[in-house]
């Protein structure tokens, strides 16, 4: 692609990831080109229905992920630090995440081949960085990534129900999880 058709494949993307956390797959392709700035035409250029441009999030999201995942593992630290903050990066900020939620919900949905790989690379990242937290002693034997699917998705219901409360801590609840994911 031109330069520019990156560029606005971005802004386009970045539009559609906040008005998708926002408001839900309720809004239109058209909103999106106009809160992305630019015309109708270049996002049905990219994304010829709006469950393409979603599914296009979803992955930018998932390869974000699984790249912050295999980062970690590279990076010589304790493998239980680096496993804890991965997790929790996975949960922040669960309202601008409740797209990622919904769909990692519904994962038998058929998605394309880039959005699978994309989740299979974050599921071995996150396979391999609770082996290495296991092995650390930091993290409970009995965990599984499933359990981690489960708790993450769980989470960010929990994280985002929490945020609508005017005293709310935030992350509170994650901490709460984490700990229970603690060996003792």
């Amino acid at each position: 692609m031109r330069a520019d058709a990156v560029r606005n494949r971005a802004k386009v993307l970045d539009a559609a990831r906040a008005a998708f956390a926002g408001e839900g797959l309720a809004v239109s392709l058209d909103e999106i080109a106009r809160r992305a700035g630019v015309g109708a035409g270049t996002v049905h250029r990219h994304f010829p229905t709006k469950e393409a441009l979603f599914e296009a999030v979803i992955a930018d999201r998932l390869l974000a992920l699984a790249q912050d995942a295999e980062a970690r593992l590279a990076s010589g630290r304790d493998a239980g630090v680096e496993f804890f903050e991965h997790f929790t990066v996975t949960i922040e900020d669960a309202e601008s995440k409740a797209d990622l939620a919904e769909a990692l919900a519904a994962a038998d949905v058929g998605f394309q081949p880039e959005t699978r790989h994309a989740a299979a690379r974050l599921t071995e990242g996150l396979r391999l960085l609770l082996e290495r937290a296991q092995q650390a002693g930091s993290v409970r034997a009995d965990v599984t990534v499933d359990d981690l699917h489960a708790l993450a998705l769980g989470a960010m219901s929990a994280e985002k129900r929490a945020a609508a409360y005017p005293d709310a801590e935030r992350g509170k609840l994650t901490r709460i999880i984490c700990d229970g994911l603690r060996r003792v």
